[in-house]
């Protein structure tokens, strides 16, 4: 089985962990069991190609159950799709796709505490909050904020949102890493485990400590951790060529593009 394919296979997969799938055409709509929406997916090995109808038949379901239309598809395995989106009015946006097996992992350190972090109301809160003010701030360009920052999302986190992370987190289906600093957490990221394979998603560094190699580090801690446990193949999508560099430095290496519709109503 190709990488495209394994990972194509895995993407349809990994959201069952958190939502239920029905089938709309030649897409799998999954409708979150959680507090995070979910998206839809063309169907694996189909082959088919998607058309104007049957994005609209998709966005009338979608109308049906009050859902966001959001698609989320490996380019190179559904490659009428992005097309088919573009034509019927839907931003789409397309982001490097990289894999990593166990031979290619390259270890990346910090002088830092960089470790796996337990399931602790606290410390998935913090985690959380760097996600949060990190992504809030895209790229990889140093910005103005840090600690303050942090705490102030923390601060402003659901209950139901850290509840979620523990019950994830316990269930194994999540995994957090993060480095420490004098001030507590500056970096996090997560790992997400189906079978032989695993996602890592939401690598985030708050932008005063960007350039240090912290989340080159959270991410070598992560793939050491699924190598550890049974993984045999990482997968993940970069923001952008920049943030992929990040990665490649970890030894992951581009096989294609994943392409997103990341909210129409």
């Amino acid at each position: 089985m190709s990488y495209l394919s394994r990972v194509d296979d895995y993407l349809h997969a990994a959201p069952l962990s958190g939502a239920t799938g029905q089938q709309v055409g030649p897409f799998t709509l999954f409708r979150s069991t959680t507090i995070w929406p979910y998206y839809a997916r063309p169907i694996p090995g189909t082959g088919a190609t998607i058309g104007s109808e049957d994005l609209a038949k998709l966005r009338a379901r979608c109308e049906e159950l009050e859902l966001p239309m959001a698609l989320e598809w490996v380019v190179e395995t559904c490659p009428s799709l992005g097309p088919a989106a573009t034509e019927a009015g839907l931003e789409v946006h397309e982001y490097p796709l990289l894999v990593l097996e166990r031979a290619d992992f390259t270890p990346v350190a910090t002088s830092l505490d960089c470790r796996i972090l337990p399931a602790s109301p606290d410390v998935l809160r913090q985690a959380r909050a760097v996600a949060s003010v990190g992504f809030g701030a895209s790229g990889t360009a140093v910005g103005d904020d840090g600690i303050e920052a942090r705490d102030r999302a923390a601060a402003e986190l659901p209950e139901e949102t850290v509840a979620t992370l523990i019950e994830r987190a316990e269930a194994g289906v999540s995994v957090t890493a993060g480095v420490f600093g004098e001030q507590g957490l500056l970096a996090s990221g997560l790992h997400q485990p189906v079978g032989a394979t695993s996602e890592i998603v939401g690598v985030a560094t708050l932008p005063a400590m960007r350039r240090q190699g912290l989340g080159a580090a959270v991410t070598s801690c992560l793939v050491e951790h699924a190598l550890a446990h049974g993984v045999e193949l990482v997968l993940l999508s970069a923001e952008s060529d920049a943030v992929a560099a990040v990665y490649e430095r970890v030894g992951f290496r581009r096989i294609g593009r994943a392409g997103a519709v990341e909210s129409a109503v």
